[in-house]
């Protein structure tokens, strides 16, 4: 099937249905303990239960290590994004994968009509499309080397 015509709620299907969040008012220590412990690279900030932003590792590097802040004193809020990038629940993962390319990013929370329904990483969607092209690539040796059948 082509990638414009499977919608990402396929990989969510396939993966952890969990996503991790922060409050805004943690500090970066608190936040990168948490990326660390669950083993993930962004977590989405929220606000009064509303998604505010998401916290990456890229925040951490250049809005935090680079500017010299201190994990400790720094809260979430103040280096987080905040307009971040998001997809609905019926993008297809030829979308998904053009928007992380354009956009530079690897993570994509997904929305449906307004809830927050999952996350997909740039690993996610890697390791899918490498499950589809062995399993097309199976089919294409049974094929070839299956007995005629006429």
């Amino acid at each position: 099937m082509p990638l414009n015509q499977v919608s990402v709620s396929i990989l969510l299907g396939e993966k952890s249905a969990s996503v991790f969040c922060v409050t805004e008012d943690v500090t970066v220590d608190e936040a990168v303990a948490e990326m660390n412990r669950r083993r993930i690279g962004s977590l989405l900030v929220k606000r009064n239960e509303s998604v505010c932003g998401i916290f990456t590792e890229r925040d951490v590097l250049t809005r935090v290590v680079s500017a010299g802040r201190d994990p400790q004193a720094t809260l979430v809020r103040e280096v987080m994004t905040e307009n971040y990038k998001s997809i609905g629940l019926e993008t297809s993962v030829e979308d998904t994968m053009q928007i992380m390319t354009d956009q530079r990013v690897r993570h994509l929370p997904v929305f449906d009509q307004g809830e927050l329904v999952g996350m997909v990483s740039i690993g996610d969607v890697t390791r899918w499309l490498l499950k589809v092209n062995e399993m097309e690539a199976e089919n294409l040796r049974r094929y070839i080397f299956s007995e005629y059948p006429g």
